[in-house]
């Protein structure tokens, strides 16, 4: 089962969904805000593509951060502030995948 991590109001999160619902490709949404991600979830997320990849810095959250927390980001840090996370995060079998475009979710299909 595909499970697709993201915050319900994010344009790219409606967009996503709309791709796979409009493709009849079954997932489950999970909304950081309304169940929020363990930190087992969340260090599988670093593992497999790192802090560079998972952190959305062009976020008003990361902003924010004072200049030492952007230089080191944790998973403290990152489950007490979940909006720092690139949306959506996708989970298949076979791999992990942050943000959406057709193409990159082309070989869903």
């Amino acid at each position: 089962m595909i499970k697709m991590y993201g915050i319900k109001n994010c344009d790219t999160i409606k967009k996503a969904r709309q791709f796979l619902s409009n493709n009849n490709i079954e997932f489950e949404f999970i909304d950081f805000r309304d169940q929020p991600i363990d930190e087992s979830i969340l260090q599988s997320f670093v593992d497999a593509i790192g802090w560079d990849k998972l952190i959305n810095k062009r976020s008003t959250t990361y902003r924010k951060l004072t200049d030492e927390q952007k230089s080191n980001i944790t998973l403290e840090l990152t489950l007490k502030n979940p909006t720092l996370i690139k949306r959506p995060v996708l989970v298949t079998s076979a791999n992990i995948r942050v943000g959406f475009s057709e193409k990159s979710y082309s070989d869903l299909l």
